[in-house]
């Protein structure tokens, strides 16, 4: 912030007194360019005088203005420094490019000199190592979503597989993230959560934590889950959409930390919970309170009668002179009804298990299985993508997503992903290793991250082989030669041995010649007599001697025979 303001004004103060200095003598003298010469003698003389550093005495600025005018009258009215002036801007001539920063006066006043330096000790020492210490220690916090260790911390310990869906406000609640901002400060903030804890305490499971930090962020969710929020005062309201802020987030590190627990149905509670949050709704609320207008009245008018319809997507698909609901609403209303059921998503889902580059349709023990899952978004025409998600009571944009899992059927997970790709086709591919021999049926989910009653749920049966029923490995025979040649650290070694034993294959030559006679040395003596050499080579190295003459004397002795 200090910084900020430094800047700042060294900024304006370069914008209203700053310039790109020009010599310009007409200026310096204070005369029209098209002055004559008596005029320009005239206002030198006068000049000259003022500036002079006999009437000013200890003035550096006037002494450099007296040379200034001195210079002025000179490109004026010598020929060689007028040419220079006109050709180069100097009456000196052509001059070398010269950029210098202007610092402000009180920075080079002696009398300041104390009071810079105290500054600069100030910045240098205390201000630039806090403000590194303060960044550190805030970053340290801080671990993966932007979320703060604390907060993975208090969800390790509150999210398990009996984890219902209404106790995740109060695991939400009690976010590191809130607890300074919900720490109630007054008897009168108490007082306020009391009374809102009264209109909302029928939807609330009972609560865990008396913290006053948990029970606060507690009843302010449920305010906007029940849509309660007209109650709430200005500071509580403030409160509430800094908690719907990182509730994305917060909610996206929850469903990490049921997949570290391999737990499926707490994860899918999560995600479920997302959605809730989004549109503002909880649990027993109809599905059609997330179209515009639509109250309980309306919902419970779309459910009677036949045909009945409860679920949102057998409402955006009756035909639109057919809806229910709209008898007391206006044609624009009506209107923005019809739109939002256009923009809701309409998606369907497909999905493949097989086994890449194999040579059969079978799946075996061990080998990597790949679920293809294609989503496509029938709402969209081709090439458009999908847009923000229709959450009046969201403060925040918020962009569609979906999330992506499959599970065993006792609840564990294998993978679960969220695919924020807006195209109208998405295709993902999940991979995991094929279980032991048997059949197996998996449960795979794609669930909305926002939008209530668009999940889709399907089974993806596999069976696998026994590994010992696949057709035996046959090595190619090119692989085969590859596997015989030397590798590069054998050849390196081979070339060391050869050059290091040229002088004792002269020395052993001449003695096998004195004994034998002159004769060439057959392929496997030649290999022989290698051998031996780096293991004497070897030998000597480990301070082994005796032990390698030995081992090569039996060599020679199994050679012979």
């Amino acid at each position: 912030m200090i910084f900020s303001v430094i800047f700042l004004w060294l900024f304006m103060s370069v914008q209203s007194d700053g310039e790109v200095n020009s010599f310009d003598p007409f200026t310096i003298l204070h005369i029209d360019t098209s002055a004559e010469l008596k005029e320009i003698k005239k206002a030198y003389k006068k000049m000259s005088l003022k500036y002079h550093p006999d009437k000013n005495p200890n003035n550096p600025a006037a002494e450099a203005m007296f040379m200034m005018v001195a210079k002025a009258y000179e490109a004026l009215t010598d020929p060689v420094a007028k040419e220079n002036w006109e050709k180069y801007g100097n009456p000196d001539g052509k001059q070398s490019l010269a950029v210098s920063i202007g610092l402000p006066e009180f920075l080079l006043n002696i009398d300041n000199r104390n009071l810079v330096l105290l500054t600069y000790l100030i910045v240098m020492v205390i201000v630039i190592p806090f403000a590194v210490w303060s960044y550190y220690s805030n970053s340290s916090k801080y671990g993966e979503k932007d979320v703060m260790y604390d907060s993975y911390a208090w969800f390790h310990h509150n999210l398990n597989d009996h984890t219902l869906i209404k106790n995740l406000p109060e695991v939400l609640a009690g976010s590191a993230e809130f607890r300074e901002r919900n720490m109630t400060k007054s008897q009168a903030d108490k007082q306020e959560i009391g009374n809102i804890l009264a209109k909302v305490k029928s939807h609330m499971q009972k609560p865990q934590f008396n913290h006053p930090v948990v029970l606060k962020g507690n009843v302010l969710l449920h305010a906007h889950l029940t849509r309660q929020t007209d109650v709430l005062s200005e500071a509580s309201q403030e409160d509430l959409k800094s908690m719907l802020r990182y509730s994305s987030s917060l909610i996206d590190a929850m469903i990490s930390v049921c997949k570290n627990q391999e737990s499926l149905k707490s994860a899918l509670n999560c995600i479920k919970f997302g959605q809730y949050v989004t549109q503002g709704m909880w649990v027993k609320d109809s599905e059609l309170l997330q179209l515009p207008n639509f109250s309980e009245t309306e919902a419970g008018h779309v459910a009677k009668g036949k045909p009945s319809v409860k679920t949102i997507m057998q409402y955006i698909a009756v035909p639109n002179e057919s809806k229910k609901g709209l008898r007391d609403f206006t044609d624009e209303q009506k209107e923005d009804v019809f739109k939002c059921c256009d923009i809701l998503p309409n998606i369907s889902v497909e999905s493949k298990v097989f086994v890449d580059d194999d040579e059969d349709d079978n799946v075996y023990e061990g080998d990597l299985c790949t679920v293809s899952v294609k989503l496509t978004r029938n709402n969209l025409e081709d090439g458009e993508k999908a847009g923000l998600v229709h959450a009046p009571q969201y403060p925040f944009p918020r962009l569609e997503a979906w999330w992506v899992a499959l599970g065993t059927r006792e609840g564990k997970i294998i993978s679960i992903d969220k695919v924020t790709s807006p195209n109208k086709v998405v295709d993902h591919k999940i991979k995991f290793l094929a279980p032991k021999k048997g059949q197996y049926e998996f449960t795979l989910h794609v669930l909305s991250n926002a939008y209530i009653g668009f999940d889709h749920t399907e089974s993806v049966e596999l069976t696998t082989q026994d590994a010992s029923a696949l057709p035996e490995y046959k090595v190619h025979p090119d692989d085969a030669e590859l596997d015989d040649e030397p590798t590069l650290f054998e050849e390196m070694m081979n070339a060391n041995i050869e050059d290091d034993s040229d002088s004792d294959e002269e020395s052993d030559s001449d003695d096998e010649s004195e004994e034998e006679g002159i004769r060439e040395l057959s392929a496997a003596e030649s290999k022989k007599q290698e051998l031996q050499k780096a293991r004497k080579k070897a030998a000597a190295a480990a301070g082994d001697d005796s032990d390698s003459d030995d081992d090569s004397d039996v060599e020679e002795l199994h050679a012979d025979e």
